[in-house]
């Protein structure tokens, strides 16, 4: 009876990727130094909390074609999951971006958010999200958004999976170029900003605060249910979700002074009643935010005040 094919590609992967890629496999595996990270705009998302780079720069084309043949052609959990590590740190350089898309390493990438071991997908998204820093990677991996956006909603309420769809989502929403691709999904975002830790609530909100940039987006925020939306603009909120909280609400603010999504109709339980219709509750909590010792949260409420 033939090997199964992960048992063949484990005991090829030292023919296959030379003694320096599967090097840094065998020191991801034990654990190595955390490495450079690619700078990123106000609202990027961050580098993986788990990820522990080696120097996969010095990596050369060859040696990342040969990673990328390997991720394709195993079936096993543990070697795909070492094999995007890897791909993911290496794509924390951005010369290393470009080489990984013109080998057609991001199809092979995405291809893994379908696999059915979380932590696969987890290291996928990762990967992804790290590639993201790239505007040419950004109009390839748009077509994953959707899958994405599904990822987030299914995994487990604040697991490493739905953070790491989070931050892939941060770094697609920076221009508002694939906003309607995550139309469906605001519910869910809405959902985890009510529901979820303040990690989770955080990362939710950074995305939050890209789309409410968008004047196009507009209405569709202004329809979301946050129940506790009024509760988050406190003086004892977490300053990150609160200064993020202040930026959506004074975003959407602007949009709804310019009469983007004005017309519509909105249900009393819906943020744009919270915000703007019977607005008592909002100002009471703005007014006690004047105090807030944290300059940049008062700039953001005067900035709302004012507007």
């Amino acid at each position: 009876m033939g090997e199964p094919r992960g048992g063949v590609a484990a005991r090829a992967a030292v023919i296959v990727l030379g003694a320096g890629a599967c090097y840094c496999l065998w020191r991801l595996a034990a654990g190595g130094r955390r490495g450079p990270r690619a700078a990123g705009g106000a609202e990027r998302g961050p580098s993986p909390d788990n990820s522990t780079p080696v120097s996969t720069h010095t990596m050369d084309a060859d040696a990342l074609q040969k990673l990328i043949y390997l991720l394709h052609a195993t079936d096993d959990p543990l070697i795909q999951e070492q094999a995007l590590i890897t791909l993911g740190n290496s794509a924390a350089f951005s010369v290393n971006q470009d080489i990984i898309r013109n080998l057609g390493g991001l199809s092979v990438i995405g291809g893994m958010l379908s696999d059915c071991v979380p932590k696969v997908k987890e290291k996928a998204l990762n990967a992804l999200n790290n590639l993201s820093m790239n505007i040419k990677n950004q109009e390839e991996i748009q077509v994953y958004i959707t899958q994405v956006c599904g990822n987030v909603e299914s995994a487990p309420l604040n697991s490493d999976l739905q953070l790491a769809g989070l931050r892939l989502l941060t770094n697609m929403s920076v221009t508002s170029d694939y906003h309607p691709k995550m139309i469906t999904s605001i519910p869910c975002l809405l959902h985890l900003l009510s529901e979820g830790t303040e990690r989770t609530q955080i990362q939710v909100l950074k995305v939050l605060v890209n789309l409410s940039a968008n004047p196009a987006m507009t209405r569709h925020l202004l329809r979301g249910q946050v129940p506790t939306l009024l509760l988050l603009l406190d003086n004892c909120t977490n300053r990150d979700i609160l200064l993020r909280a202040l930026v959506f609400a004074a975003n959407l603010k602007k949009n709804v002074n310019n009469k983007d999504g004005t017309m519509d109709q909105y249900s009393e339980s819906s943020i744009f009643f919270k915000l703007f219709g019977d607005s008592t509750a909002f100002a009471q909590k703005l007014a006690s935010l004047l105090h807030h010792p944290d300059a940049e949260v008062k700039e953001q409420v005067v900035r709302i005040l004012t507007q």
